[in-house]
């Protein structure tokens, strides 16, 4: 069997005296799609947080390609191939839709800070290459005719199709997705099902689902944990979940078991 693409080993982060994520143990592989789910403050957006170092665990441990990631700032490891998106959309709102992928794909254009100053020949080389790359990535989710338009003019669900497409441009192994279908129409949400799964096909990656409709959890993962105040209560396939006590006390109450 293969080494998992990303795992947990009981990962806790406390705040002062709150525990948020409390030995949470998990795993993604290759090609996967994988969802987390739970009630409000379950702590599913925390540990997106500590898999893309911007908090760091307590104690325990997070391995990506076999590594651990204690102290390795967000940079590096989108570097090393993790990507994200955010609850809250958080693209470059005056800059154009083209910029916003421009400025992620230049992630690994090669060229230094000095190199850019000097606008040399390999600066000048490395910038073609990012906005062809750019571009291509447009063409792909039908957002080219809207390159020059600024990220901040577009249509809600275009806006979380540009995140999508600007995490991409930085060639992750393994995409983060929080919440992307927050304030979606059910069509919008439709379409969001078949981009997430475009996207793990095409790209050949690893995708990490947290949401709160059960409808797209369900209907694109292939496996699920659930968490209720900072504590893994099951994991298993989408009908196991369905079914299982825990987590329909943890949703319910009590009572509905």
């Amino acid at each position: 069997m293969n080494a998992p693409l990303l795992e947990l080993e009981k990962a806790t982060i406390q705040f002062g005296g709150l525990t948020a994520v409390s030995g949470l143990s998990f795993s993604i592989g290759e090609g996967e799609l994988v969802g987390i789910i739970g009630p409000n403050g379950a702590g599913k957006t925390t540990a997106f947080n500590m898999i893309t170092g911007v908090y760091q665990p307590t104690s325990g441990t997070i391995r990506f390609l076999g590594k651990n990631t204690l102290g390795v700032r967000p940079n590096r490891l989108a570097g090393a191939g993790i990507a994200r998106t955010f609850q809250n959309i958080r693209l470059f709102r005056s800059l154009s839709v083209l910029d916003n992928i421009r400025v992620a794909a230049r992630l690994h254009n090669g060229e230094g800070y000095f190199s850019a100053l000097w606008r040399g020949k390999g600066w000048l080389k490395a910038e073609v290459e990012t906005e062809k790359n750019a571009l291509e990535l447009l063409e792909i989710f039908n957002l080219a005719d809207q390159r020059d338009e600024l990220a901040i003019s577009l249509p809600y669900g275009d806006q979380r199709r540009l995140e999508i497409v600007r995490a991409l441009a930085t060639r992750p192994r393994l995409l983060l997705l929080d919440e992307p279908a927050a304030g979606m129409n059910p069509a919008e949400k439709d379409d969001l099902m078949r981009l997430i799964r475009f996207v793990k096909d095409r790209y050949h990656l690893a995708v990490l689902l947290v949401e709160h409709d059960m409808k797209v959890v369900m209907g694109i993962c292939q496996r699920i944990a659930v968490l209720e105040y900072g504590i893994k209560i099951a994991e298993g396939s989408p009908k196991e979940i369905q079914v299982h006590p825990k987590v329909i006390e943890a949703y319910l109450g009590a009572a509905a078991v």
